[in-house]
């Protein structure tokens, strides 16, 4: 994994915060990223995630990426009203019922 990803919108496949949506805001190597979704994970303290536990989508908020790269402050007030108009306009992803 490289740095191509900052900022890279993502769901979690895995772990009790599975199906949210976050923001990838730091790369620590090939296997772990630090995510963010401004609200219960905040940029201060964001989660550590494995890469295979997130489902990448072909998103990536230009914004915080810029914002990352010239290593100025992402505030969660941002990273909450691009992760919320991007869940508004996404496809309602039905949860796995078991029969």
């Amino acid at each position: 994994m490289n740095n191509n990803c900052l900022g890279k919108i993502a769901y979690s496949k895995a772990g009790r915060d599975q199906g949210k949506v976050f923001v990838v805001v730091s790369v620590l190597d090939d296997e772990y990223v630090y995510v963010c979704d401004g609200s219960l994970r905040p940029v201060e303290k964001p989660k550590k995630k494995k890469v295979k536990h997130l489902e990448f989508t072909n998103i990536i908020a230009e914004e915080i990426e810029s914002l990352l790269m010239s290593d100025e402050k992402v505030t969660n007030a941002v990273i909450k009203r691009i992760l919320q108009s991007y869940d508004n306009n996404r496809e309602v992803r039905l949860p796995y019922v078991k029969r």
